[in-house]
């Protein structure tokens, strides 16, 4: 069967689903209305609705369960404790080769009850999490102003320049890809950041310390969206299914729960006690700060990953006809942890550390675009010629030597040029590229039921983050640190 017939069989699941869904619908609630935090009249508390706690179900005993955007089988089979094997026996109807299941379909999943499930409350949905279309617009240094509390005057040097707060919440939120309102939000209800003139007298302004030393707002802010990212990928790859407390009791978010939700608990579970932590994650802690801030966030919830996603066809990131070394296997997009969403290629070389590339050996456009941002060390490649990297598919390509980069609006086709490896924008052990692939904003995890194929290479989880192999027809390449010979890829062949 050729790839136009299995597509058509595909939408055809899709079309069939969207029916089937239509008819079983329920009418949308009605939208709060957004409160300020400047208002005189005080806002009422919202009083969570009673929830029952979930049976000790029977081992394999099927329940409900209504897709979210961004769901796939693996994670499915990870957060309610099954196999995909018996999550497809219950649902027939599932093709394959399904990548991303569609949002809103009925499903019917065999669970093995696990003690210790927490919250149910869902705090916002994930589209609210991800700096993508939600984002778009969103003025953070207007919105900053417009308040009077102390990060409206703060400034801070980070990224190579002074930046005001909000241009701080701005850069943090553009590089990790969290929503911008989500860092707000965290800084109102922890420190009063827009609404309390008085600056909080600690370097620790999030409560997170450690002996790294992430002193000062801007580490601060690091520490806050990678631990955000750890959880709410954990929880998309079904690698998080439990964190621990400070008081050493476990937890394991339900299995029903959202990533953004599952993301928000994990970040609070880092750094607030067991009562805090209980308040900031249900109806009356964050969750109400962000509404007051910004209106009913359910109100305006979009589709953030579709069903049955697929990405467009890649080439490899170095010139036709090259071969180079496969430096690093998945490993996150941005900062430490998840999401596993990047791998790195480097041009062979007999010096190890960082050196000057050969005239020929630079990185190529993995397929066609434009060019949506330019900064030290970062290109980014956007796909669908916005010029918008939080709306479809884009490429991040990191370690891009500032000589001879291209500039912002700039259009590339496939195998066109992008720049030259180096050691900029980052800690490094060397010359290399770092690549990895967002969909809406959203990191699109490299080894998962939507792999970064890159002209029919597959790249594959190690033990570790950056150990891994890349596939092709049986060939196995294995990634090496050190450019050895048998770790090197060709490119066009």
């Amino acid at each position: 069967m050729n790839h136009h017939s299995l597509y058509g069989i595909k939408r055809a699941f899709y079309t069939l689903l969207s029916f089937l869904l239509f008819l079983t619908s329920c009418a949308p609630s009605t939208p709060l209305a957004q409160i300020s935090l400047l208002d005189s009249t005080p806002t009422p508390a919202i009083t969570a609705m009673p929830v029952e706690s979930r049976p000790e179900y029977k081992p394999g005993e099927l329940v409900d369960y209504t897709v979210q955007s961004g769901d796939t089988l693996p994670a499915l089979a990870s957060r309610f404790n099954t196999t995909i094997e018996e999550i497809r026996a219950a649902n027939p109807i599932i093709p394959q080769d399904v990548s991303t299941l569609p949002p809103g379909m009925p499903m019917q999943i065999p669970i093995y009850f696990l003690p210790l499930w927490g919250s149910q409350y869902q705090i916002i949905p994930n589209s609210a999490f991800v700096n993508g279309p939600s984002s778009v617009g969103f003025d953070v240094q207007g919105f900053v102003d417009a308040y009077p509390g102390w990060l409206k005057d703060k400034t801070v040097y980070a990224g190579r320049a002074t930046r005001t707060g909000a241009e701080l919440v701005d850069y943090v939120a553009l590089n990790f890809s969290v929503s911008p309102r989500l860092l707000l939000a965290l800084l109102e209800y922890q420190t009063g950041a827009l609404t309390n003139p008085d600056e909080p007298q600690t370097d620790f302004y999030l409560g997170y310390e450690d002996a790294v030393g992430h002193r000062g707002l801007y580490l601060q802010l690091i520490w806050a969206a990678n631990a955000l990212n750890n959880g709410y990928y954990g929880w998309r790859m079904g690698t998080l299914t439990e964190f621990e407390h400070d008081d050493g009791s476990i937890e394991r978010p339900d299995p029903w729960q959202n990533a953004a939700t599952v993301g928000i608990q994990y970040y609070f579970s880092r750094i607030l006690p067991k009562s805090a932590y209980d308040t900031a994650i249900g109806p009356n802690g964050l969750a109400e700060t962000y509404r007051q801030l910004f209106g009913d966030p359910w109100a305006d919830e979009i589709e953030l990953i579709p069903g049955l996603l697929e990405q467009p066809e890649f080439l490899l990131p170095f010139p036709r006809g090259s071969a180079w070394t496969y430096t690093g296997g998945p490993h996150t997009g941005w900062g430490k942890g998840a999401p596993f969403a990047a791998v790195d290629f480097a041009p062979p070389s007999q010096v190890s550390g960082c050196f000057t590339p050969a005239e020929d050996e630079y990185a190529t456009a993995m397929a066609a675009g434009i060019i949506s941002r330019v900064d030290y060390g970062v290109v980014v490649l956007d796909l669908d010629m916005d010029a918008n990297e939080r709306t479809g598919w884009s490429v991040l390509y990191l370690h891009v030597a500032t000589k001879g980069r291209p500039a912002e609006g700039t259009i590339v086709n496939a195998g066109d040029y992008i720049g030259y490896p180096s050691c900029e924008g980052g800690k490094t052990t060397g010359t290399h590229i770092h690549i990895a692939r967002k969909y809406n904003g959203e990191w699109i995890i490299a080894d998962s039921p939507v792999p970064f194929v890159m002209e029919g290479w597959t790249p594959h989880n190690g033990p570790v983050a950056y150990a891994g192999t890349l596939a092709r027809d049986g060939l196995i390449i294995t990634a090496s640190p050190v450019s050895e010979a048998f770790s090197r890829v060709p490119a066009g062949e």
